[in-house]
């Protein structure tokens, strides 16, 4: 009897693991529906064949096999707008419990390539898709192709990779929200004169980067009166923040405004007060926290630029599901929004 009429013992997830790759890209290549690329696809099929699996019960394996699994990799630290994202996503327990999804939330110092990098490597074989605070960096592109090539479901969440072939970003439009920060500050000065500093977590965090070509943007075009500084990068941290506010308004006593792009507002206002200049510079940030709320509400800050964290979730549990069942991704309902939020609508 030759041995290929024999009956294997191969399962799906023997498949899987010979071919280096996620459960549900050896179903998809079993049942021909798209989103596998032609090296992947030959490497199931290498694989099919050298353990003699027959795919006649996959179906089957399938539906008993343990919850589909998503990793979520978020900024280590205290940002609490990352923060409120983890909480949201585990208050969609419930969610994801009754469609057989797993989620397993990492932190990690996304400021860091080398770091990030090997994080994102380490998913491959463990999760069928993942969502991602990442860096705009070269290794972190080659990273997220490198899971997209095993058969993962990639997206990008808050800060996108836009030449990485992620599956989807999910997140606000920065250059738009950062050009709504350099509009709210032309008009709260009307028409002063001064210099701008801008604080920022990092220029290789992508919506930090766009948010401040944004801001720019109309700073440039609409209020030659101002004059932007070079900004200073904080990485959201904010004993860091308070250092470097400090110093700009030790160098810069023509000082007028202050721009945050990310999170460490505490560090800001805590550097203004110290220096007595709360409510004297003009200050908008991002990001409803309990920090940026309370400066609201003290009159350090005048507005904040905000995305809705609950929305964030919801919305990559979505797409990821969509991305790994095969099914359309809504746009519209993935969209997210900005909201100006300042003291007299502060929720």
């Amino acid at each position: 009897m030759n041995s290929n009429d024999l009956q294997s013992n191969a399962t799906l997830k023997d498949v899987a693991a010979a071919a280096g790759v996620s459960l549900a890209t050896v179903d998809r290549v079993i049942n021909g529906r798209p989103g596998v690329s032609d090296k992947t696809t030959r490497k199931v099929n290498d694989a099919i064949e050298r353990l003699n699996f027959h795919p006649l019960a996959a179906a089957a394996e399938l539906a008993r096999s343990r919850p589909c699994r998503f990793a979520v990799l978020l900024p280590r630290g205290d940002n609490r707008f990352m923060a409120d994202i983890a909480d949201n996503i585990r208050a969609q327990a419930a969610w994801f419990r009754a469609r057989r999804i797993a989620v397993e939330i990492i932190e990690t110092n996304v400021f860091d390539a080398d770091t990030l990098a090997a994080e994102l490597a380490a998913l491959t074989g463990r999760f069928e898709g993942a969502a991602v605070v990442a860096l705009d960096h070269p290794r972190i592109r080659a990273a997220i192709d490198d899971l997209v090539e095993s058969g993962m479901a990639v997206v990008t969440l808050v800060s996108d990779v836009p030449s990485s072939r992620r599956a989807h970003y999910v997140g606000i439009d920065n250059i738009a929200a950062g050009r709504t920060a350099g509009s709210l500050i032309g008009r709260f000065l009307s028409g002063r004169s001064g210099r701008v500093g801008v604080v920022t977590g990092s220029a290789a965090l992508r919506d930090h980067a766009e948010r401040l070509f944004g801001f720019g943007q109309v700073i440039a075009e609409e209020h030659p009166g101002l004059s932007l500084l070079p900004p200073v990068e904080g990485r959201d941290d904010p004993q860091q923040n308070r250092a470097l506010v400090a110093r700009l308004l030790a160098d810069a006593p023509d000082l007028v405004a202050l721009y945050n792009t990310g999170e460490g507002a505490a560090g800001i206002g805590a550097a203004l007060a110290d220096a007595g200049a709360a409510r004297r510079i003009l200050c908008v940030g991002h990001e409803l926290t309990p920090d940026s709320r309370r400066l609201l509400l003290d009159g350090t800050f005048a507005a904040l630029v905000v995305q809705d964290p609950g929305h964030e979730a919801r919305s990559m549990a979505r797409v990821l599901r969509a991305l790994v069942s095969g099914r359309p991704i809504l746009p519209a309902q993935e969209q997210i929004r900005v909201e100006v939020i300042l003291r007299d609508n502060l929720p």
